[in-house]
C-alpha cells in the first residue's frame, strides 16, 4: 500500500507555470503506474497525464498536450507535474494517484485505487 501527499499547487497568472510533486511513502514504488487527475468546481474529475513504471512512457490529455509533462523519479520515490503556458482554464484540485495493476493505459478513476489529498491550483487571466 502507498500514502501520497501533493505539493506545488498556488496561484498563477496565465501563462505562467507551477511544478506539482508527489512523493509516496510505502513500499515498491516503481510498481505502480502513477497519474494526475484534476477536478474543476462543478465538473467531474478528469485524467490529466500519467507515467510508466520506471518512467521512460508518458502521456498526456489532449487539452494539455504541449503544455504539461509528467515525471518520475522512483529513487525520490516522487511523480512530477510540469505545467507551463497555464490557462484559466486549468483552474482546479490536482490529485496525483496510483495503481498497481500491470496495465499502463488506464485513464479512469476506477482504475486507481491509491490518492492523494489534492492541490488546489488557480490561473488567474
Amino acid at each position: 500500500q502507498v500514502q501520497l501527499v501533493e505539493s506545488g499547487g498556488g496561484m498563477v497568472q496565465a501563462g505562467g507555470s507551477l511544478r506539482l510533486s508527489c512523493v509516496a511513502s510505502g513500499r515498491d514504488f516503481s510498481n505502480y503506474i502513477m497519474a494526475w487527475f484534476r477536478q474543476a468546481p462543478g465538473k467531474e474529475r478528469e485524467f490529466v497525464a500519467r507515467v510508466s513504471w520506471n518512467g521512460p512512457r508518458t502521456d498526456v490529455a489532449d487539452s494539455v498536450r504541449g503544455r504539461f509533462t509528467t515525471s518520475r523519479d522512483n529513487a525520490k520515490n516522487t511523480v512530477y507535474l510540469q505545467m507551463n503556458s497555464l490557462k484559466p482554464e486549468d483552474t482546479a484540485v490536482y490529485y496525483c494517484a496510483g495503481s498497481q495493476s500491470s496495465r499502463y493505459d488506464l485513464e479512469t478513476e476506477r482504475d486507481y485505487h491509491y490518492w492523494g489529498q489534492g492541490t488546489q491550483v488557480t490561473v488567474s487571466a
